[in-house]
């Protein structure tokens, strides 16, 4: 097809209809409303898109409906596993009932979410999902006024902006350290990423084990997204400066994974001298030598119910429950 380039030089629906050799309320039937043609007609626009590489403007598509079939989902970091099961049951859910995903990162620190959340929102997707519960006063009221679909994830609140599904980083905390009392541990510490549910993790973890007796909590912050390299060096620095730690809460399954392979690297017997717990029971937790104890969060039901809230809310289906708290559960294996 030889055409005039005008404009940003995209191929136009009228471009495909003169290709197909049908008006251009045919092709846009073809499109958009397939069954109202001919299997003939229809044939003749997928050959004429087929040839140009045509995408239909799908915003301009859904002005009379209102409809996008997008959802944008927001999470703090791509680079970490610990949301991979959240998003692959979102997007797999999502796609069964014909909508599609987009995925942002916000970071840790939650500088970045507010511009985010302005592109998101003139966008008009049909749901925004958000990982966590912590955003600034002038983002919940863009996100509350907008009309659009919210879910909170990874979190628990009794006054979510719309809608939530998650969990209480605080009780994992305490019954982290209710795990390790009952396991006569004494000397608790904790290496926790210095984002926000790990430190709503850490406070309860400390004052838990306060209210059991124990004593004084030694306590890491490292940046987030956590690495194996900064729980090798938090207890590195323990084991120099001779703390005595017994038990380690880590916030996450790969800061578990550092202060493990420290351990060995020093002669430290894992689980008789100092016993380790993770965050988030990725894969690897259960194939590591001892393996590794860790706190299992279900991020793929997460998902699935943020997608389902999602959905009902754009096809008008009542929602029901508007919290739902999918708790966790601690695993046990060799390291503690």
């Amino acid at each position: 097809m030889r055409r005039a380039r005008r404009g940003s030089g995209a191929v136009t629906l009228r471009d495909i209809a003169k290709l197909a050799g049908v008006a251009h309320i045919t092709a846009s039937r073809a499109v958009n409303s397939p069954d109202q043609v001919s299997e003939e007609v229809r044939t003749k626009v997928r050959d004429a898109i087929a040839r140009t590489g045509y995408v239909p403007n799908l915003l301009a598509g859904g002005l009379a409906s209102r409809r996008s079939r997008l959802v944008a989902a927001v999470v703090p970091t791509i680079s970490g596993p610990v949301f991979l099961h959240t998003i692959n049951a979102l997007t797999e859910s999502l796609a069964e009932h014909g909508y599609q995903l987009m995925l942002g990162q916000s970071g840790y620190a939650g500088d970045r979410e507010d511009a985010l959340l302005d592109a998101i929102i003139g966008r008009r997707p049909d749901g925004i999902v958000l990982t966590g519960i912590m955003h600034s006063p002038e983002g919940r009221r863009r996100l509350a006024s907008s009309g659009i679909p919210v879910v909170e994830t990874w979190d628990l609140t009794p006054t979510p902006i719309d809608m939530l599904v998650g969990f209480s980083q605080s009780e994992v905390g305490r019954r982290v350290a209710e795990f390790f009392h009952a396991r006569g541990r004494r000397r608790l510490a904790i290496v926790v990423g210095d984002d926000e549910r790990a430190r709503r993790r850490l406070a309860a973890y400390r004052a838990r084990a306060a209210e059991l007796g124990l004593d004084e909590v030694s306590v890491a912050t490292v940046p987030a997204p956590t690495t194996i390299r900064s729980g090798r060096a938090v207890l590195a620095k323990w084991l120099d400066e001779k703390a005595g730690v017994d038990a380690v809460f880590c916030s996450s399954d790969l800061l578990a994974l550092g202060v493990l392979a420290e351990a060995h690297a020093r002669g430290v017997s894992i689980p008789e001298q100092l016993a380790i717990v993770g965050f988030g029971d990725l894969e690897f937790a259960a194939d590591v030598h001892p393996a590794l104890s860790s706190v299992q969060v279900n991020g793929a039901a997460i998902g699935r119910q943020a997608a389902r809230f999602i959905v009902d809310r754009a096809e008008d289906r009542p929602i029901g429950e508007r919290v739902v708290d999918v708790g966790t559960s601690i695993i046990e294996r060799a390291s503690t």
